[in-house]
């Protein structure tokens, strides 16, 4: 395949291109940090249990269902954004995760209609499951052949910059529900408040999203028209896909850990009270909302490769003493001090590795084999990561069984990073 460089329309600036690109991942990941956020209430709503580490691990466990349809959204999803284009997927991907999100909001509880609750909420996190899954890898690939060949990663790291800025409004509306609704009333109808929101930047997403034109699909291409993407991808980019998924999954790992269970762990296992926790999400969101972007600046100027090495080395090295402090003075400056900076490292590193996974891939598969990658890579490391690490603490007793779940998940992010080419300033396929 030629490379082919795509310009934004004149009428369209840089960031309304970034936001138009970003808006769908930021409403997905916005919905899961809330999910995540709101996890005890949900498991007492939906899963009536005896134990409440039971509730909870039922409540996570839902969560993690969210991710199951991820590949099958990928694999779908991303196969349409290659035919079809990436446009054509994106718009379609931000109605599903609408509905999805309407759902968990308007679903009646387990006291009022019994076992169909539990199994409604099921269906609505595989809706947004599905849905997520296509929604990275086709934004993504937009992104990345909009943008000039040297600014790629300041570019594609506002994917990664978005999901900080949906915690911070995550985090935000937790804390503000939390702080000026009393308990017994956030219980009853006050946690549905922050998802019906999110149905509310739709709207904005289609108006921004309307104004691209596409960037590539197979069935406008001659060369590329009889082109079966999935089996082009299992069939000669299956390599790709395996260091794919080892790339991201230290990431992955990470940003369950840091960016979603900390404010879980901080209650369950610090004994937090939960407006005090949850100051963790903000801290979370607002490192990866600054640290992502100059992060991608950088790695245009210096390569990919060093910079998601140097970060997921030191997240590796560095999580355990973290996690050993902040057992030791659990306190809410050393509960932030402790998330700005595993922050900052899972930010730097995963702003350059989600570009790069758009890199790899040539024209005709990169959607496809980038939303793969994606959503295996998440589902199994990302999604089901707060379900194992608060079953790791249960059987084990060990406290810092999350900190030893992602040092294993980086080690492989950076074994991985030896077996790709460094893509940088380099022309799209």
């Amino acid at each position: 395949m030629t490379s082919t460089t795509f310009v934004a329309e004149p009428r369209m600036g840089k960031a309304q291109l970034i936001a138009a690109c970003t808006i769908g991942n930021a409403l997905e990941f916005y919905d899961f940090v809330i999910f995540s956020f709101f996890a005890g209430t949900i498991g007492a709503l939906f899963f009536p249990a005896e134990n409440a580490t039971v509730q909870l691990m039922l409540s996570l466990a839902t969560y993690g269902v969210g991710f199951v349809l991820r590949p099958l959204g990928g694999v779908v999803l991303g196969a349409y954004a290659d035919r079809k284009g990436r446009k054509k997927a994106t718009i379609l991907t931000l109605f599903l995760m609408a509905v999805g999100t309407a759902m968990i909001g308007l679903l009646p509880t387990y006291a009022q209609i019994g076992p169909v609750a539990p199994f409604l909420i099921v269906v609505a996190r595989l809706l947004q499951g599905f849905s997520a899954g296509g929604e990275v890898g086709a934004s993504t690939t937009l992104l990345a052949e909009y943008a000039p060949k040297d600014e790629r990663g300041f570019y594609g790291s506002w994917q990664l910059a978005s999901q900080g800025l949906a915690v911070l409004a995550a985090a935000a509306f937790a804390v503000t529900i939390n702080t000026v609704l009393p308990a017994p009333e956030v219980k009853a109808w006050g946690w549905r408040i922050p998802f019906l929101m999110g149905i509310f930047i739709v709207p904005i997403g289609l108006w921004l999203r309307s104004a691209l034109r596409e960037t590539h699909a197979n069935e406008d291409d001659a060369r590329t028209r009889g082109v079966s993407s999935l089996s082009l991808t299992f069939k000669q980019h299956m390599g790709k896909v395996v260091l794919g998924v080892m790339m991201i999954i230290g990431g992955t790992a990470a940003n369950a850990i840091v960016v979603l269970y900390m404010s879980t762990y901080a209650v369950r296992q610090l004994h937090m009270p939960p407006k005090t926790a949850l100051f963790a999400g903000l801290a979370a969101g607002l490192v990866t909302l600054v640290i992502a972007p100059i992060a991608g600046a950088v790695s245009d100027r210096i390569g990919r490769k060093p910079v998601a090495w140097v970060s997921y080395v030191l997240l590796a090295v560095t999580i355990y003493p973290a996690f050993l402090l902040l057992n030791a003075n659990p306190t809410l400056p050393m509960l932030l001090g402790v998330v700005f900076f595993l922050g900052s490292l899972n930010a730097g590193g995963g702003a350059t590795i989600i570009i790069t996974l758009a890199e790899i891939f040539p024209a005709e598969v990169r959607a496809t084999g980038m939303s793969l990658v994606y959503a295996l890579g998440v589902a199994i490391f990302g999604g089901f990561g707060q379900f194992i690490v608060t079953w790791m603490i249960r059987v084990s007793g060990d406290p810092m069984a999350p900190a030893w779940y992602v040092v294993a998940c980086c080690a492989a992010t950076v074994l991985a990073l030896f077996g790709i080419k460094e893509m940088s300033r380099r022309d799209l396929d």
